[in-house]
């Protein structure tokens, strides 16, 4: 019964857990949709994979914002590409019952505590890379579900 209980807790956490503004001039975190280089919605396909995140538009050089309050867990590394080294940062973080990472965002710091709207960090500047792309910050959780619902 009590695995039962925690396991009910768990689940109606994660269902009250709400992104709020992730990204500096993009208050109702709106979604990349397709442009030269693919959509931006979770399941899109990738070169034959499936992306396993969600983008939210965000312009270079932006702020970028925690959507409620978080704990850092650490600088993460995208790419293994050093042809993507200008966009090869972000920080994985946990808050509201969720496990999840930011991606192309160069963090403020990696560790400790974050009220909802202080600044994470700043987009990094995908046009380098990604020329005509739509900028964004890419959401990934933790085990790769989707984080569609949570926005």
């Amino acid at each position: 019964m009590r695995s039962f209980l925690l396991l009910l807790a768990a689940v109606w956490a994660c269902d009250a857990a709400s992104f709020g503004q992730l990204c500096q001039g993009n208050p109702s975190n709106s979604v990349r949709g397709s442009d030269r280089w693919g959509s931006g919605h979770y399941g899109a396909s990738r070169a034959g994979r499936q992306h396993k995140g969600l983008d939210v538009e965000c312009e270079d050089g932006s702020a970028v914002y925690a959507p409620f309050d978080v704990t850092l867990h650490g600088r993460l590394t995208v790419y293994n590409d050093r042809n993507k080294d200008a966009i090869n940062e972000g920080v994985n973080l946990r808050g509201e019952g969720l496990c999840f990472k930011l991606f192309y965002v160069r963090p403020v710091r990696t560790s400790g505590s974050l009220r909802k709207g202080e600044r994470i960090g700043t987009m990094l500047p995908m046009q380098s890379v990604y020329p005509g792309i739509t900028s964004h910050v890419h959401v990934q959780m933790c085990d790769k579900s989707d984080p569609t619902p949570y926005f």
